[in-house]
């Protein structure tokens, strides 16, 4: 797939160093794989989850989260939000759709 964009992940890790591995292993799985459909993704990232139209990954053991819109026909990710897992809980990010 084509992540949009990997700023995102760059920006993020920057300011928070130790997510910066977890973040690069899930980028290199992800832009290596054509996901055909959600159940596809869920075959390699098991704990992915649907949010309305938004997949949300657990990212870094659960500490952070890393919230996509998925085009499978296009094969294209779009990196929405990159949140501490505190960040997220809090819902802010729902309001900006």
């Amino acid at each position: 797939m084509k992540v949009i964009s990997k700023a995102r992940i760059i920006e993020f890790a920057e300011i928070h160093p130790e997510s910066e591995n977890a973040l690069k292993s899930w980028y290199a799985i992800v832009s290596k794989t054509d996901f055909m459909s959600f159940i596809d993704l869920r075959h390699t990232f098991s704990t992915v989850d649907r949010v309305n139209n938004l997949s949300v990954f657990n990212i870094g053991g659960n500490k952070y989260r890393l919230i996509a819109g998925i085009h499978y026909n296009r094969k294209m990710l779009y990196i929405r939000y990159i949140l501490t897992h505190a960040e997220y809980d809090k819902g802010k990010w729902r309001d900006n759709k």
